[in-house]
């Protein structure tokens, strides 16, 4: 499975992409929103995991743009440290599929992972 991640952290991008290697995804990084819909215009993953706070264009407003202006359906993973319900619940009314509090188990990770490309390989 192709997975973009948008992470702002290279600590963190390097951990993620690292766990999401060695269970055999292919991962393409964005260190900000910004980018990261650079990315979408060229090639389409299959899941995408975003931070909230991000410089240029926070995680939400990524969900956001994807979800209303793009109008892709691709399953979205947030990944933050910010856990407060409203921004969680702010995060699945703009189209997030899943939600995961930083700190967080890189085996959480990859259950969570895996589900979507369950998901997709039953389409």
């Amino acid at each position: 499975m192709r997975i973009l991640i948008a992470e702002d952290e290279p600590m963190m991008a390097t951990a993620l992409e690292k766990k999401l290697i060695s269970d055999g995804h292919q991962v393409v990084y964005a260190q900000d929103g910004r980018t990261a819909l650079e990315l979408l215009k060229k090639d389409l993953p299959d899941l995408i995991i975003t931070d909230i706070m991000m410089p240029y264009t926070s995680g939400l407003e990524l969900i956001g743009v994807i979800r209303s202006d793009i109008k892709l359906k691709i399953p979205i993973i947030v990944l933050s440290g910010m856990g407060e319900e409203e921004t969680v619940l702010q995060a699945f009314e703009l189209g997030a599929d899943d939600f995961i509090i930083k700190p967080f188990n890189p085996t959480e990770l990859s259950i969570r992972v895996k589900r979507f490309s369950i998901k997709k390989t039953n389409k």
